[in-house]
């Protein structure tokens, strides 16, 4: 396979080997850490320069995929893709500045099979600083959601109200507070995403994702399919089991509400950088 350009070498898919952990608090603990894989995808590189998916099968079938439908509106990429979906909803935020490189963190195709329970876009500006970050949430009734966390800051946190359901052993109230950071030559090295959720009584889950990165190419992704060739039916499988164990330890059960009627629900201020 040709090598990619010198100018998109630095804007290239990358693939991050690390684990998902997920602690809950009350009534009484549960708690799991499970290894994982992920993407962090360079969009509009690959919007401009298709070639520079390499080894990922873009938008066609293959053993580790990405496709457009899978995010956003589910627009195909004919229609300006799950980026243009972006766009638009920055636009129709009034998010302005985003000019640079739009980096997506996510879960891919696996031998055909895709479920994302969340994916975060990481807005940069022309300079390379941060403007903005979305956190596209899916549940198993498939509905999504988004929340715009504007003006983030790496290693700050970041609330917004809950709005959307996602398990029916937590209620729709309260919020979430977030937490990113990434090290490395533009954030390339690793990253760690924390997502804790408050319910009346306070905190209630703490939840998040880490991990290496590395290019995506041949070897890395060969390592993927053969330690985790079940990667995203084992997400949908593991939700329904931890499900049944919740239900077991007789957690409180919460009907399904009706979705939110926005699609868009936006941070509030910044708290104080944590230390």
């Amino acid at each position: 396979m040709t090598a990619p350009a010198p100018a998109l070498a630095a804007h290239r898919p990358h693939i991050g080997f690390g684990h998902v952990w997920h602690t809950r608090l009350r009534p009484r603990r549960h708690r799991f850490i499970v290894p994982t894989f992920f993407l962090l995808l360079p969009m509009r590189t690959l919007r401009a320069h298709p070639e520079a998916a390499g080894v990922l099968a873009l938008n066609r079938p293959g053993a580790l995929a990405f496709r457009d439908a899978d995010h956003g509106d589910g627009r195909s990429p004919q229609a300006g893709g799950a980026l243009a979906w972006l766009e638009e909803l920055l636009h129709s935020e009034g998010i302005d500045g985003v000019d640079g490189e739009v980096w997506l963190h996510c879960y891919p195709r696996v031998l055909g099979y895709s479920f994302k329970p969340v994916s975060f876009w990481y807005c940069h500006r022309a300079d390379g600083s941060l403007r903005a970050i979305v956190a596209e949430v899916n549940n198993t009734f498939g509905e999504r959601h988004a929340y715009l966390l504007d003006a983030p800051q790496y290693g700050q946190e970041l609330r917004a109200r809950k709005v959307f359901h996602v398990s029916p052993f937590c209620p729709v109230e309260g919020g979430y507070r977030f937490e990113f950071k990434r090290s490395g030559a533009q954030g390339l090295h690793s990253t760690r995403v924390r997502i804790d959720f408050d319910d009346a009584q306070g905190p209630l889950v703490l939840t998040g994702v880490a991990g290496r990165l590395q290019p995506l190419d041949a070897a890395s992704r060969r390592r993927a399919l053969w330690h985790y060739p079940l990667l995203t039916l084992g997400v949908i499988a593991r939700i329904h089991w931890h499900a049944l164990l919740l239900w077991a330890k007789r957690a409180p059960f919460h009907r399904k509400p009706a979705p939110p009627t926005q699609p868009v629900t936006r941070s509030s201020t910044p708290s104080t950088p944590s230390l």
